[in-house]
């Protein structure tokens, strides 16, 4: 039996699985490499790397960091996981693992705009569809940028932006027209379909109007990876991210969650953050056991 399984190869499980491998426990990380952080471009908010450096580049540098010290980072799905009296049996499309913890950390998935997936993968690539205002919003200082979505959420974003450049237009996918805000253009119509060229993304209205931007961010929303949790029992909140204490404990016992499908920062600092404490208090929880 393994001390803790990690549901989860990103930030918050790589950071995780270094820390309870430096303090001697066991530790295997599943990961079915499809985190949002594998198609980052480049990242340049965060502090060890003022040149930025790329998701994928981010992520091979932090399994080799914790397989250095006795980390095993498995390519695999899970599929289920169970409670059992001494601790949990985690499935996955290769096999079965028995542990002591498990901690989810498997993140959220983009609601992704009307594109085909190689068209947004080309566009997120090369910055002209982006995600993250709080990440790269200064990448897009003084051009021409679009905001995708509807409600508080989409007019949040777009005032968000707006701090950055003086040209910031908010479309909504479907619905009724938002209350306009200061200094931000909301069209009359909604979209109808978008396109990219080389450069720019083009975007067609219901009314037939054509506009061009520099960069488009999409604010439709995520949904939290959280259904092998709430099948498990733990507490979901209602944007359906599991609900954890202070130490990133769940409601139930041995059961952790840390990085974007506990909250809706979607920081890699944040996220790491969090890996930190549920790893010290999961290693302490275990040496107070094993001593009683």
């Amino acid at each position: 039996m393994k001390d803790c399984v990690i549901v989860g190869g990103g930030p918050a499980g790589l950071t995780a699985a270094l820390y309870l491998a430096r303090f001697l426990r066991s530790v295997t990380v599943f990961d079915a490499r499809e985190g949002r952080a594998r198609v980052i471009p480049k990242t340049h908010n965060f502090a060890p790397f003022p040149d930025g450096i790329s998701g994928p580049d981010l992520l091979d540098r932090m399994q080799s960091h914790a397989e250095r010290y006795g980390a095993v980072i498995e390519t695999c799905t899970v599929e289920a996981v169970e409670r059992q009296d001494d601790g949990f049996c985690v499935t996955t499309d290769r096999g079965r693992e028995t542990a002591r913890y498990v901690i989810f950390a498997a993140g959220v998935v983009n609601h992704r705009p009307p594109l085909p997936d190689t068209v947004h993968d080309r566009g997120v690539a090369r910055g002209l569809i982006r995600y993250c205002p709080v990440c790269d919003a200064y990448e897009v200082r003084d051009k021409r940028v679009a905001v995708l979505g509807s409600g508080t959420h989409g007019l949040a974003e777009a005032r968000f932006i707006r701090d950055y450049s003086s040209t910031v237009t908010l479309i909504r996918p479907t619905g009724n027209r938002p209350h306009a805000a200061d200094k931000i253009h909301v069209p009359d119509s909604p979209m109808s379909s978008m396109s990219l060229s080389e450069s720019e993304v083009i975007v067609t209205l219901e009314d037939s109007t054509i506009a061009h931007f520099d960069t488009l961010y999409v604010a439709l929303g995520t949904s939290a990876c959280s259904k092998l949790a709430e099948t498990l029992g733990a507490t979901i909140a209602e944007d359906g991210c599991i609900v954890t204490d202070v130490q990133r404990k769940t409601s139930i016992d041995g059961l952790y969650a840390i990085g974007d499908i506990t909250d809706g920062l979607d920081q890699i600092a944040h996220a790491m953050g969090q890996a930190a404490i549920a790893a010290t208090a999961i290693h302490n929880d275990m040496s107070g056991k094993d001593q009683s």
